[in-house]
């Protein structure tokens, strides 16, 4: 029987199945509704015997404790509001499967039919808080189903059929921009990725409005330079802006302005805005201008024997165990602050001397905060004197501070190094880097030529028998039972190829290896099929491939088997942080960059520090960024000089510049060292500090 009861009549049932606490059963969403709607549907209740007219709620609690809610608010009167109720009589048994059954079989909307039915809503009147209010629920959930909206065709059709999660929903619409959705779902739609994965591709090629640059420059501003922002309601990270190369432009402007302005304030000979907190990279090559400390005058010296006489008085009377702990206090205060007056005193910050305000310069940093700071540190293009004369700078007086250029060269010429030790941009490699790279490369040819077994048993077989009659022949290879002796101990970077060749191990048939006994081992190895022994054949040859060291050349037996087997070092290996771009300078990564995709490009990464370029570039040459197909096509084919097979390539296509005969970088930090030592600091940058 289908009625109403006051509900001042109701009570909840005991049999009610939903059990769970109520601050997990949205009761404020609830009650909005009722309050906005009334309630839509019936109560299920059952009569109770005393008092006489009420009525228990076996299925409806939450809509029972939503109107109750609004009791609680003074929105209804119990006594005089109406509840629809559906009255049904039995035992405890057959009401509490009433109650599952109603519970069991309700069917939630989908994230996407909730997205379309807030759409719909809000055609109609236009007002976002309305509808929040009246389905009880928060602006920012109502405008992130809203955002679902705004998904490419194709991945909110995904999102309607449960192809993709929510969440991986929630980090498609992370932008507005759908060409960009449709770029990242054609790369990642097709296989499994998970939120984080999308949301971080997406956002690659984007500006954190938390960003330095983003501050310094303020939305309205990159609003006005026509730059478009992605508010993103999923997260609490910030804004994406899709224009970083505006916000870049404008904080550039901006930047260089003040530098301006400072420059001929202080009268410095040059200011330079870095957006950077750091100055450590943008200061390589320059000298650092060690100022001598002001001397005191007889007024400052006389002040510091008297507060060293006062703290001397001080501490003889806290030793007096009959003084008072008010008295203590007030001396242990005294006490401190002659300590703070004596180091204001002894640490003044020392004056440039107005005849070297146009020799010198600094950096205006970029704090992590956004704002422009001047920093504390004086540079020089040429070595500076302060102070002195030359017979005292001969003398090596502390007023004089002079210094050589970073990285000027030994006497005599250095040597040219072998074009596949050279890194983008011309400079050397470090000698540990070059190694590592080349074992790396001897991985790839190892892990390729598991799936050629009769070319292993040529090779095996060529140099166990040449080895009889050549004494003085390289062959790249321990076939002879020695064990390869690599360039380079430690750990390695995980590749793909070294992962490979431990998968290939494993997957080896070995029960040959079980027996005790040379013999019974020999026996059962020659049971095992063709395919098994040609697998062991090509694994044990694999294992024993050599890799040169720096100061040898490459294996042209080696080489050779590369081109046999087509190898393809692109897919057996990419540059990360972890094997490459970490280890070379910022110089030559943006080098490389430029011949990736431009300076435009370059122009993105110019002012990221280190660790950041190094983590973009890993992410470029994985193939995980945004950027042209023709760009991203020339990245995922990129691999350094040094893990080529010069086989395959001529001497004159290596990526050579300009300065390819530079010395290696320890003989720059030899430099550095020198220098310091009379008073000028220039810095080396990343490279020479990895050499040393």
């Amino acid at each position: 029987m289908t009625t109403s009861v006051k509900l001042a009549k109701l009570t909840l049932s005991p049999i009610n199945v939903r059990k769970r606490p109520d601050d997990l059963l949205e009761i404020p969403q609830m009650a909005a509704d009722i309050e906005a709607r009334g309630v839509l549907q019936n109560l299920l209740v059952t009569p109770l015997k005393k008092p006489r007219g009420t009525f228990e709620v076996f299925d409806g609690g939450r809509r029972l404790r939503g109107l109750r809610m609004l009791v609680e608010r003074g929105v209804i009167d119990p006594e005089t509001y109406d509840v629809p109720v559906k009255v049904l009589v039995g035992d405890e048994a057959t009401l509490s499967e009433t109650s599952t059954a109603a519970n069991f079989h309700q069917l939630k909307m989908t994230p996407a039919e909730e997205c379309r039915a807030f759409q719909y809503f809000i055609g109609l009147k236009g007002d976002i808080d309305g509808v929040a209010k009246r389905f009880g629920l928060t602006r920012r959930f109502v405008e992130g189903r809203l955002r679902l909206a705004t998904l490419a065709e194709p991945i909110f059709e995904a999102l309607s059929e449960g192809s993709i999660t929510l969440d991986v929903a929630k980090a498609y619409a992370s932008t507005e921009n759908q060409e960009k959705q449709l770029l990242v779902w054609s790369s990642y739609g097709s296989s499994y990725s998970n939120a984080d994965t999308i949301r971080r591709v997406i956002a690659n090629e984007t500006m954190n409005s938390t960003d330095p640059v983003a501050i310094l420059v303020g939305e309205d501003r990159y609003a006005e330079a026509g730059g478009k922002v992605d508010r993103d309601l999923f997260s609490d990270s910030g804004d994406k802006w899709v224009n970083p190369e505006i916000a870049q432009r404008l904080a550039a402007d901006i930047m260089e302005a003040e530098a301006k302005r400072v420059g001929e304030e202080l009268g410095l000979g040059w200011i330079r805005p870095i957006a950077s907190n750091f100055t450590h990279s943008a200061a390589a090559g320059l000298y650092r201008v060690i100022l001598p400390a002001p001397e005191l005058t007889e007024e400052q010296e006389t002040r510091l024997e008297e507060i060293s006489a006062r703290q001397q008085a001080i501490s003889e009377e806290m030793a007096d165990d009959s003084i008072g702990e008010d008295a203590c206090k007030a001396l242990d205060q005294e006490y401190d602050a002659l300590t703070d007056e004596d180091y204001a005193i002894r640490n003044v910050a020392p004056t440039l001397p107005d005849e070297l305000r146009p020799q010198v310069g600094a950096f205006l940093k970029l704090t992590p905060k956004g704002a422009m700071v001047l920093d504390t540190e004086y540079y020089s293009e040429e070595p500076v004197r302060v102070g002195g004369t030359e017979d005292e700078a001969k003398e090596g007086e502390d007023s004089v501070t002079i210094g050589r250029p970073t990285g000027g060269g030994r006497e005599g010429a250095a040597p040219v190094p072998r074009p596949e030790a050279v890194a983008p941009g011309g400079k050397p490699l470090s000698a540990r880097l070059y190694d590592e790279l080349a074992m790396q490369r001897r991985d790839v040819l190892a892990a390729t030529l598991l799936s050629h077994p009769a070319l292993a048993l040529d090779y095996a077989l060529f140099v166990m028998i040449d080895d009889r009659m050549s004494s003085s022949a390289a062959y790249g290879s321990t076939i002879r039972a020695r064990s390869p002796q690599d360039p380079v101990s430690g750990e390695l970077p995980s590749t793909r190829a070294r992962a490979y060749l431990a998968e290939a191990h494993d997957g080896l048939d070995a029960v040959w290896t079980e027996h005790s006994s040379e013999v019974e081992r020999f026996e059962a190895f020659r049971a095992l099929d063709d395919d098994g022994k040609a697998a062991w054949l090509a694994y044990i040859v694999a294992m024993s491939l050599e890799a040169p060291s720096y100061r040898a050349d490459q294996c042209p037996l080696q080489n050779r088997l590369a081109t046999i087997m087509g190898v393809d070092v692109a897919s057996w290996w990419r540059p990360t942080s972890e094997n490459f771009f970490d280890r070379v300078s910022k110089g030559s990564i943006l080098t490389l960059l430029a011949e990736v995709g431009g300076a435009a490009l370059t122009a993105r990464h110019a002012t990221m520090k280190k660790t950041e370029i190094s983590q973009s570039c890993a992410k470029l040459f994985a193939g995980e960024a945004i950027v042209e197909p023709e760009v991203r096509d020339t990245a995922l084919a990129w691999v350094p000089n040094a893990m080529r097979f010069r086989d395959q390539v001529d001497v004159d296509d290596l990526d050579l510049e300009e300065g390819a005969g530079e010395q290696p970088d320890d003989a720059e930090t030899v430099d550095a060292v020198e220098a310091s030592e009379t008073g000028l600091e220039p810095h080396a940058d990343e490279q020479g500090a990895l050499a040393a």
